[in-house]
C-alpha cells in the first residue's frame, strides 16, 4: 500500500468516525429536546416516550430531522405563544452542545 493510500484510507476512516459522532450527537439532542418538551407539554410517561422515540427517529431521514425544530415549536405553540421556532431553536442548540459533550464522553 502506498503513503498515498494509507493516507486516503486514513481519511476515510475519520470522516467515517465524524459521521457516526455527528448521527449520534443528533440523536442525543432530539432525545434531550424532545424530554424536554414532552415535560412542557405535560405529557405522561408513556406519550413521552412515543414523542422522544418519534424526535429520535426522524435522525435518520435528514429532512425529517430539520422538521423537529418545527413540530417541537408547533407543538410547544400551542401551550404558550412563547415559543417560537426561533426560541426553541437556541434550546436546541444548548441540548446540541450538551449532546455532543455526552457522545464525546462515552467515546473516550
Amino acid at each position: 500500500m502506498t503513503m498515498f493510500e494509507e493516507r486516503e484510507r486514513a481519511f476515510e476512516q475519520m470522516f467515517v468516525h465524524d459521521e457516526e459522532m455527528r448521527f449520534r450527537a443528533l440523536a442525543r439532542r432530539n432525545k434531550l429536546a424532545a424530554r424536554w418538551a414532552a415535560a412542557q407539554l405535560g405529557l405522561n410517561v408513556r406519550e413521552a416516550d412515543d414523542y422522544v422515540r418519534r424526535a429520535v427517529d426522524a435522525v435518520i431521514d435528514p429532512e425529517a430531522d430539520a422538521d423537529v425544530p418545527r413540530r417541537l415549536a408547533a407543538d410547544l405553540g400551542a401551550v404558550s405563544s412563547y415559543w417560537t421556532e426561533d426560541r426553541l431553536r437556541q434550546v436546541m442548540a444548548e441540548f446540541m452542545t450538551q449532546a455532543v459533550a455526552e457522545v464525546r464522553m462515552q467515546a473516550s
